[in-house]
């Protein structure tokens, strides 16, 4: 942990002790003088200072000084060589086990401390695999645009088949990118603008196109939202959050079945509840959680294609906006998505006032 030295606030807590003990002495010998009382016997002296408290303070601060300062100037120091570790990048330190059995204010920065690195450490981890899966998924559209324009060179006459691929393979470069500079964003918001929005028009919109689109496969996508629920949210991010599951939910829904979509406003316009239901295969108990990470692949929807990023942007917007999204199997087959968005304060006071 580094060379064990004495640091200055060690000296300096022991300075203070002594010159609290000196300006005591100093203190009382004025109020003496002032007074006019006279000094204690000359046995009993040292000089015009009295001897016995003179000892007795002295004895004490040289045991109890260094003591008290060693014990408030140790824990920083390991705190010291924490923040060193942390800003080398070594996000696996840890401070709260070098506290001892301290329950102070220094053992709760010391716990501050724990949780900053632990998060730093996750995010650092998170980061290093999402760039590894970012490379992998865009080397793999790369890789057949390459096989394409090499198809095309050595026979002219697959022209149209090689175009249109490689116009597929650009759209969905075009795709990924557009989604990961999105889950940039929302990693990294620079002040997440905000406006009125009418969350149930939004939801209505987003359900109208996606039934459109989902007509032509054999699917169809229902709604059951009545009512309002006006809030201050960024409209673009949460448009993306919303559509998100819901596309998603038409891409793995079977044939000839249907997506539906329910939203309740909570007692006061407090909170917005959307569910959005489907009849796919759906997904291991295990992975429930895990399908919101990025680049995330369920077995058996190698069939459909996607970057796997929708749901982790889709979460990612819920939270800006302090809500959350959670998944769970659908009795028959399938998936439940359950989304919460809570009203801004301003939001509430402002419906509470209209109903009155």
């Amino acid at each position: 942990m580094g060379t064990r030295r004495i640091g200055r606030l060690f000296w300096k807590l022991l300075l203070a002790l002594w010159l609290s003990m000196v300006l005591s002495f100093a203190g009382t010998i004025a109020y003496l003088a002032l007074d006019g009382r006279p000094p204690p016997p000359d046995d009993a002296t040292f000089g015009f200072v009295p001897f016995v408290p003179l000892v007795s303070a002295i004895v004490a601060v040289l045991i109890m000084g260094p003591a008290l300062a060693w014990y408030l100037s140790r824990p920083l120091r390991h705190l010291r060589w924490a923040l060193r570790r942390a800003a080398e990048g070594r996000f696996d330190t840890r401070v709260q086990p070098l506290m001892g059995g301290r329950r102070d204010e220094i053992a709760d920065l010391a716990g501050e401390f724990d949780r900053m690195a632990a998060q730093l450490q996750q995010v650092t981890e998170s980061r290093e695999v999402l760039l590894h899966d970012i490379s992998h998924e865009l080397r793999s559209p790369l890789s057949r645009l390459q096989a394409a324009i090499g198809l095309l060179r050595q026979d002219p006459s697959q022209t149209d088949a090689m175009v249109e691929r490689i116009q597929r393979e650009s759209e969905r470069l075009d795709v990924l990118i557009e989604e990961l500079l999105t889950l940039h964003r929302l990693e990294a918001p620079a002040g997440l603008v905000r406006e009125r929005v009418d969350v149930i028009e939004l939801l209505h919109a987003i359900a109208e196109d996606a039934d459109f689109e989902a007509r032509p496969l054999s699917r169809q996508v229902c709604i059951d939202a009545p009512g309002q629920f006006v809030t201050q949210v960024n409209g673009e991010l949460l448009y993306r959050a919303f559509e998100n599951v819901i596309r998603n939910a038409v891409k793995y829904t079977a044939p000839a079945t249907v997506v539906e979509i329910y939203a309740t406003v909570s007692a006061g316009n407090t909170e917005l509840v959307v569910t959005v239901l489907d009849r796919g295969r759906g997904v291991p108990a295990s992975m429930l959680e895990k399908i919101f990470e990025p680049f995330t692949r369920v077995e058996g929807g190698e069939s459909v294609r996607g970057a796997g990023l929708g749901l982790a942007i889709a979460r990612r917007a819920m939270s800006l906006h302090g809500g959350r999204i959670e998944a769970e199997l659908r009795d028959g087959g399938g998936l439940v998505m359950t989304l919460w968005l809570p009203a801004t304060a301003e939001a509430t006071n402002a419906a509470e006032e209209w109903s009155r």
